[in-house]
């Protein structure tokens, strides 16, 4: 996904190797490490991937890790988690981050913990000394799902972080003979460190309790943010800053309280220096954050956050993700262990806990809710989850799946506009990307059996959605049968992303019973193709007078163009919901088939790609990078033609994905290019949400175990898993012979096994016929 200015991925051209991934070549050797063992939150730290390596707990509130670098608009799309691996100095550390995110926000209330004098500002990393920043060096870093360390050498300082739901947890152990500082800076913020601060507020409180809060004009304009902290060591002494020479007011708080104070203070660049003498112990800090109020996060410091015992609530993140994790059991070597588990890792970070221990939360509309019979989730980076990462939360964490639809419903009823969230967090709505992506979200939960919602509200917000005429070219959209070129940017995109998010929600309304809601949308679904171009085969962008705009480059591809983070060659695929439509307009299997040869094999120089950050991951003009072609590889299951799935697979796997800090080719986003990950190396995708199929395409495991929620467990196994069988022979589903390019839903979570048998040349027998195809609408008897 990617931010309104389209900030996102830099290039990376991928070998177009055809060899075994590491997942199944290396020996395995002693004894496997525990699921948790393999995580390594390290991976995807480095270049594009945007992960952050610090402490946090699944779908958890506070994602309390460290940053490296803040810096403003221009220069952000490198620290879009506030850490990059290649730095070599932290400015400190702050609760809340996004994982794998194109653009950010977030990096609140941070911290940093100063042996003997303390310096005010960050200072510069290639000057030592300048400021409060440390240097540090990886050999000193310990990371691990749900706990971080690290060494910070300018200070002899240890610093460790782990976190609860709603709560970050430090200790810092000081060096003898100089004495221990605490520096709150509430001035910086990732993507934007100067005038962000709309206005702050600090105070230290009789107990000891420091509580305050601040508003800033990021990515979601007006976001409020509160939290309370405590200390397991008495202060010897403390001063609250207002750095800010010139204090507009502004109307958010009243005038500000300019110079020092040692009791409260609040403006727009404050600080506050805790000092706690020579300590002879290791000082203890716990926060908890609120949207809501600083009252909030005093009750959820109170109820979540009892006593200092830094080492218990290590251990406790760890069982929750020990909890998590063990959802797989993986017979794999040890690096694709750690890239597996990993994945499974990043997939289950987002969307965020962003409610109160008393219910309340903060809506888009900027007021305060309740939930009632459900934890209010946000950080929804719907463009890129709806295709892999909430299908598998269906999979692997249906309950979960309940309080995500609950939230998405909850937000809808919130708006000011009435309709569902786009990209949200901590309630609150940034706009960004195209499609209403919430509506595939809810019903591909919905066709799964989830159903602890009013699935009648939820179906009324999928419709207020989808028929929501200022929303990116709806209007035109339900006028035309396409967005117009010359009202809307993108719109070929948009066109088609509209096209299946209302074919999902015909899904739905069928289920309902809701036949003429579903006879209305089902015939929206098909409006693809007034965009598509038979003539050139190529999806296009259309003006309101019904002419393509002139001139076509298949290739182009720029911010604001007929296409959203990519190109025609990209985008010309996006049509799940009928493929074999698609194929028809193309000429049949075989001129599908070729073209999508051409995909992959074309000379693509990635340099002219340069003024694109998103399009990254190249093969060809394949971009594993970008999820618009996160579904390509698998359409050749419905031209019959299922061994070449099968070699792009391979191709892929082996070329997007290592076990290190660059091992990401592009953004995770929020677990996306993780799942797609997880269901890749099991041997399906679900390529069409809401259709309850996932298209098979090969494994990449030697054996794999869901054990799902109900009791049961699903097995994937393989036989000559090795690179020189790198095709599907045979398959069987419990014993008997499956002779098809997909699976139900309905028949993994009934439990059972999926065994696949490996060889060394194409099996052009297996599951070519038609009956054997994937679903698609114009052809549904599947």
């Amino acid at each position: 996904m990617s931010s309104p200015s389209r900030l996102r991925r830099g290039l990376l051209a991928a070998a177009l190797s055809l060899a075994l991934p590491a997942l199944a070549l290396a020996a395995s050797g002693g004894k496997p490490t525990s699921a948790f063992q393999a995580v390594d939150p390290m991976i995807g730290t480095g270049g594009d991937g945007h992960t952050f390596p610090g402490a946090t707990v699944p779908f958890g509130m506070i994602q309390l890790s460290p940053d490296t670098a803040m810096p403003d608009f221009k220069h952000a799309y490198k620290w879009a988690a506030g850490y990059q691996y290649g730095d070599t100095s932290i400015l400190g550390f702050s609760h809340t981050h996004f994982s794998g995110s194109g653009h950010s926000d977030l990096g609140d209330f941070l911290v940093m913990p100063i042996a003997g004098d303390v310096k005010l500002d960050p200072g510069t990393p290639d000057q030592p000394g300048s400021g409060y920043r440390s240097r540090f060096d990886h050999a000193s870093e310990k990371a691990e799902a749900g706990y971080y360390a690290v060494t910070l050498a300018d200070y002899g300082v240890r610093a460790e972080l782990t976190a609860g739901r709603r709560i970050g947890w430090h200790r810092y152990t000081f060096p003898k003979g100089k004495p221990a500082h605490l520096l709150m800076d509430l001035r910086p913020s990732i993507y934007d460190y100067d005038g962000k601060v709309l206005w702050s507020s600090v105070r230290v409180r009789a107990d000891g309790t420091v509580t305050g809060g601040r508003t800033t004009r990021g990515w979601a304009p007006g976001r409020q943010l509160y939290f309370a902290m405590r200390f397991n060591q008495p202060l010897v002494s403390r001063s609250l800053k207002n750095r800010e020479e010139n204090i507009p007011y502004r109307g958010f708080g009243g005038p500000g309280n300019r110079g020092t104070d040692t009791d409260a203070m609040s403006g727009r660049a404050l600080e506050g220096v805790f000092d706690f003498g020579d300590l002879t112990q290791p000082l203890v800090v716990k926060m908890a954050i609120s949207s809501v109020s600083e009252e909030n996060a005093i009750a959820n410091l109170d109820q979540d956050g009892a006593g200092f015992d830094f080492d218990t609530r290590r251990a406790e993140a760890r069982q929750q993700w020990e909890k998590v994790l063990s959802v797989v059991d993986l017979d794999a070597p040890a690096q694709d262990r750690k890239t597996f588990y990993t994945s499974l890792y990043h997939a289950m970070l987002s969307p965020t806990l962003s409610m109160d221990v008393n219910g309340q939360y903060r809506g888009p509309d900027n007021q305060v809710h309740t939930a009632k019979g459900f934890e209010f989730h946000s950080t929804w980076s719907l463009w890129d989850v709806y295709r892999a990462q909430q299908p598998l939360m269906t999979l692997l964490e249906p309950e979960k799946s309940n309080d995500f639809v609950s939230s998405l419903i909850a937000s809808r009823e919130a708006s000011p506009f009435g309709i569902l969230p786009v990209w949200a967090y901590q309630g609150m709505e940034t706009w960004c990307m195209i499609g209403y992506h919430a509506v595939p979200v809810i019903a591909d939960a919905y066709m799964k059996g989830i159903r602890g919602y009013d699935a009648n509200k939820a179906l009324e917000a999928m419709v207020a959605s989808a028929t929501y005429g200022p929303y990116g070219g709806l209007d035109d959209y339900m006028k035309l049968g396409y967005v117009a070129i010359d009202h809307q940017p993108e719109s070929a995109s948009k066109t088609v992303e509209y096209a299946f998010d209302d074919w999902s929600l015909a899904q739905m309304a069928k289920a309902m019973g809701k036949d003429d809601v579903a006879a209305t949308f089902m015939k929206r679904a098909g409006n693809w193709k007034n965009s598509f171009d038979t003539k050139t085969g190529f999806l296009r962008a259309r003006k309101s007078d019904g002419q393509f705009r002139e001139p076509f480059d298949p290739s182009s591809a720029a911010y604001g163009s007929d296409y959203t983070e990519g190109n025609a060659w990209q985008y010309s695929w996006y049509v799940p919901q009928d493929v074999a439509a698609l194929i028809e307009a193309l000429g049949g299997n075989d001129a599908f088939a070729k073209k999508l040869d051409e995909v992959f094999e074309a000379k693509v120089d990635p340099k002219s790609f340069a003024h694109v950050e998103d399009i990254t991951g190249l093969i060809g003009w394949y971009a594993h990078g970008n999820e618009p072609s996160h579904h390509v590889a698998y359409l050749y299951d419905y031209a019959g033609k299922p061994w070449k799935t099968q070699e792009r697979l391979t191709q892929i796997m082996k070329t997007q994905y290592t076990p290190t800090p660059t091992g990401l080719v592009g953004n995770d986003d929020l677990g996306q290019m993780s799942a797609w990950y997880i269901f890749t190396a099991l041997g399906f995708y679900p390529v069409a949400p809401g259709s309850n199929q996932y298209v098979i395409g090969r494994p990449f495991v030697g054996k794999a175990t869901l054990n799902l929620s109900n009791g049961k467990h699903f097995t994937v196994s393989t036989d000559h898993l090795d690179a020189g069988h790198p095709y599907v022979g045979k398959v069987t589903l419990n014993g008997k012979p499956l002779n098809r390019t997909f699976i139900r839903h309905e028949e993994i979570v009934a439990g059972g096994e999926l065994h696949f048998s490996m060889q060394a040349t194409p099996a052009k027998d297996w599951a070519t016929g038609t009956d054997a195809l994937p679903y698609s609408m114009s052809k549904s008897a599947n």
